[in-house]
């Protein structure tokens, strides 16, 4: 009986939809109807508290549990506030390739390259980002369902403004529901974007598919029935704005998750973003570009959603378009930390809303455990300075200050010391290599004793194979060519999977406060290492993996072609095993595919060697003012009767420059110590 009930409720669906030309909120009745007939869990939809984010931006959680009431799918919800009204809140959109092609002119478009959220984030130090536009392979309509790699054209479909500057304009009525935004983030909406509206004076400008909610009214029902895949059941990201235009909502549904959260159809995203508060809102893209990350105090990247495409592959989706904001952090008691690091000192300033003591809280990770004196000096503008770090190292630290009885404790922050170093040059991309194509799984081809003479070759970087000849692309010399393998299972004389390098050079200084720079021109992804120990991966599965012959790289760089370079450097125990004199370096370069038609290899070597730097004390004179001034960061000022002393810190302890003396007394002598 109950499953006759059920089917005589979905027809009864169809009918108000298609024929009695019910309102959209007819039709949730329906299915709330359904839904009351087959639930047999409680269900909810519930909207948590705004809660301060960042200043101007909140941030609230929602849930929906299948059910009576609720709308029939799981649901975990994501949504941001914006007050647009709030002057230290900015946008920033992605902004337009180097070698921009803008779409629509007869030719491949390269307007943008992708990222992930979080890079793009990291890359322009903002607070929020979340993927905006849809976007297309350059030269056809298709629109990738992968991972392409980080940095890879693509165009823009929607109209797209980055900080006053057209990077895509609205090419028809399809991605045409756009957001436009003043340099003072007044917003105008526009449903429909064809004819498109002029774009004169809008400073961020972004698109999403279509519209869902048109002046407080559900448009969702436009899209029913429809069979195109983006409207069936998928995570969204959906953009909002109020009716008195004073707040921006933007808000992640995330999806293809069971048992967590299945996602939603056009016309739940729209009642999300009446649920927020919005009046006007639009979908943009989502499914695996689903993506809200945000920074944390001590500049790290947090994703705050779960989405899909993560979930699935443990990859987060490269897009062709973000939307990012720029904002401080919420007012407190305590505020405007900063920190100013130097090689084995840092001084760290805030303020408190009413005086109070000064202490500082720090350490290697975020479980702190080292502490500065208590400063029991009720102050309301705080500077403590640390001493004794290590250069070139990064700490984490919170600022604690009490008055009253309460103690008051700031989110964590980081800072990474100085080091004062100087870099010398160990060998350049021209370095000579042995190299090899034989499969040397199980095989210790990176120890310092193994014996490589019978390998294939050497050679002079950059050492190369291409079938279809040298790449002129390429900014530096092709110089060895490698073999192709003949029994290549996509093409004879194609590249094999994978080349193995060895080469040896020397080193006069110990591993102790040194580190090794290095700078690449790689095709498609490597693995080094020194003296038989593993020290980095490039575009390789990430360790534990263990890498194999038949291990293709992950992803590729520069477009596919080693046309741009790749740097990193390794420092700290990962170069345990540098020694004086001879070691040896070893790589192994992997293509991307079987019928990739490249390979690339050349590395140049840089040894980075710290140094110590010396302060200039100086002593002016004028008008019967005596003024001590010194060159650097993060020296104490010590006094003396005499050269010989005892030396001991000048009250205070003064550590800022300029300092003025009080002239009384038997004369006295000043030194810098650190």
């Amino acid at each position: 009986m109950r499953r006759i009930l059920v089917t005589r409720s979905m027809a009864m669906i169809i009918n108000i939809v298609k024929t009695k030309n019910r309102t959209l909120r007819t039709y949730l009745g329906a299915a709330a109807l359904l839904v009351l007939l087959t639930a047999r869990v409680p269900a909810s939809t519930v909207f948590g508290p705004w809660v301060p984010f960042f200043k101007g931006i909140d941030r609230a959680l929602g849930t929906n549990t299948p059910g009576p009431g609720a709308f029939a799918e799981l649901q975990v919800v994501n949504a941001i506030r914006v007050d647009l009204t709030d002057p230290d809140v900015r946008f920033f959109s992605t902004p337009r390739y180097t070698n921009y092609v803008a779409d629509g002119t007869g030719i491949c478009g390269s307007e943008t390259v992708v990222s992930t959220a979080t890079n793009f984030l990291k890359k322009y130090n903002l607070q929020m980002a979340i993927n905006a536009n849809n976007f297309h392979d350059p030269c056809t309509a298709d629109s990738p369902s992968y991972t392409l790699p980080e940095g890879s054209p693509v165009r823009v479909t929607g109209a797209l403004v980055s900080t006053g500057q057209v990077v895509s304009v609205q090419e028809g009525a399809i991605d045409d529901s756009t957001f436009m935004f003043t340099s003072n983030n007044a917003p105008t909406f526009i449903p429909t974007n064809w004819p498109p509206a002029s774009t004169a004076g809008a400073y961020t400008v972004v698109s999403g598919l279509y519209a869902v909610l048109v002046n407080g009214r559900n448009v969702a029902s436009n899209y029913l029935g429809n069979p195109d895949f983006v409207h069936a059941l998928n995570p969204r990201t959906a953009f909002g704005v109020s009716q008195d235009h004073r707040y921006l909502y933007l808000i992640t549904i995330d999806g293809r998750q069971s048992g967590y959260s299945d996602g939603a159809y056009d016309w739940e995203t729209a009642e999300w973003l009446k649920i927020v508060g919005a009046w006007n809102g639009a979908n943009m893209d989502g499914g695996g570009s689903t993506c809200l990350v945000a920074m944390d105090s001590t500049g790290r990247a947090v994703e705050l959603n779960h989405d899909n495409a993560a979930a699935a592959n443990r990859v987060e989706r490269t897009v062709g378009c973000h939307f990012g904001l720029y904002a401080k952090p919420v007012p407190g008691f305590i505020n405007d930390v900063t920190a100013s690091p130097d090689d084995t000192t840092v001084m760290i300033n805030w303020s408190t809303t009413a005086p109070a003591t000064s202490q500082i809280q720090y350490g290697l990770t975020t479980n702190l455990g080292s502490f500065s004196p208590l400063s029991a000096t009720l102050v309301t503008n705080h500077s403590v300075q640390l001493t004794g770090l290590t250069p070139g190292t990064g700490y984490y630290f919170n600022v604690i200050s009490s008055v009253s009885g309460s103690q008051y404790v700031s989110s964590n922050f980081f800072f990474v010391t100085t080091n004062y170093v100087v870099t010398n040059a160990v060998f350049d991309l021209s370095n000579v290599w042995s190299y090899t194509t034989a499969n040397l799984d199980g095989v210790n081809w990176t120890a310092p004793k193994y014996d490589d003479s019978g390998w294939d070759g050497s050679g002079p970087g950059l050492l190369w194979i291409d079938i279809r000849g040298p790449n002129s692309a390429i900014p530096v010399p092709l110089v060895t060519q490698m073999p192709g393998n003949p029994n290549n299972t996509y093409a004879a004389g194609y590249p094999y999977t994978t080349y193995y390098f060895r080469t040896h050079f020397t080193c006069a200084n110990n591993s102790s406060g040194v580190s090794l720079q290095f700078t690449d021109y790689i095709d498609d992804g490597a693995v080094f290492y020194l003296n038989g120990n593993e020290i980095y991966r490039l575009r390789m599965p990430a360790a534990p993996t263990p890498i194999s012959n038949s291990m293709l790289a992950s992803s590729y760089g520069c477009g596919g072609d080693a046309t741009c370079a790749d740097s990193f450097t390794i420092a700290g125990s990962a170069l345990t095993n540098l020694v004086v004199g001879d070691n040896v370096l070893a790589a192994e370069v992997h293509n991307y595919s079987v019928g990739s038609p490249d390979i690339t290899f050349g590395t140049s070597l840089g040894l980075v060697v710290p140094y110590s730097l010396s302060p200039l004390l100086s002593v002016g004179y004028s008008n019967g003012t005596v003024t001590l001034s010194w060159s650097g960061s993060g020296f104490t000022l010590q006094q003396a009767g005499t050269p010989a002393g005892a030396w001991t810190n000048t009250p205070g302890p003064v550590i800022t420059s300029p300092y003025t003396p009080t002239i009384q007394g038997p004369a006295l002598f000043y030194r810098l110590v650190k």
